[in-house]
């Protein structure tokens, strides 16, 4: 009788542990998306609602050390690679000066390193974000920069969400850069007129401010 409650007891266990187990990868996942999202929230707020630069700075160098550890964490996750090269990019846009092409460097690596994962993630970002930071950084002997490689980046991006906000948007600032002024206006107006998405209303609102000051510089000189 004693060696059957035991066995039972033993069984009970190892259904328990079991059913831990076999729980333990949708919490995860759960985690993994939970912070994800807080991540880009913390974004939102640091590029959109922070009140003076100096606040921007801080909230973008605090959250860089939050992605950095996030992306250590999920080292096969291209949806982490990303996000970290987008904060660090921002740290590094935010910041300037001195540490700023470092803080662009990294940026780009952990985006191409995102592309090598899953070019698709997010809805292709990372070439959306690595067209970005060709265009911004500057060229060589200073930089990286190389438009060429960021019109190829950005052509991607737009490739993967033609009617996203952002590949839209960053397209259209890429060819008010090169002059390019009817096309510009084209993409800008397309992202204006993009699809909000519910998770992101701050980053959509904020986005919309730069699109609209954007078009109207882009009309000041078709005009």
């Amino acid at each position: 009788m004693k060696l059957r409650v035991h066995t039972l007891r033993l069984l009970s266990l190892y259904l328990f542990a079991l059913a831990l187990a076999s729980q333990a990868p949708v919490a995860v996942a759960a985690d993994f998306e939970s912070e994800l999202l807080s991540i880009q929230h913390a974004w939102d707020s640091a590029s959109y609602a922070s009140p003076d630069t100096d606040t921007k700075k801080r909230g973008l160098e605090a959250l860089s050390e939050r992605v950095r550890a996030f992306a250590t964490a999920n080292p096969n996750r291209a949806e982490a690679l990303v996000w970290q090269g987008i904060v660090l990019s921002s740290y590094a846009g935010a910041k300037g000066g001195f540490g700023a092409l470092s803080l662009a460097k990294q940026a780009r690596d952990s985006l191409l390193a995102a592309v090598k994962i899953d070019p698709d993630a997010l809805h292709g970002s990372a070439y959306t974000s690595l067209g970005a930071l060709y265009y911004k950084v500057p060229r060589f002997p200073i930089g990286f920069g190389d438009h060429d490689a960021a019109a190829e980046y950005l052509k991607k991006a737009l490739a993967e969400n033609p009617d996203g906000i952002d590949p839209n948007f960053f397209y259209g600032e890429f060819l008010f850069e090169e002059g390019d002024y009817t096309h510009s206006l084209e993409y800008l107006q397309k992202a204006r007129n993009a699809s909000p998405r519910p998770d992101r209303p701050l980053a959509d609102t904020g986005r919309r401010g730069e699109i609209d000051a954007l078009i109207t510089r882009v009309r000041e000189k078709m005009s």
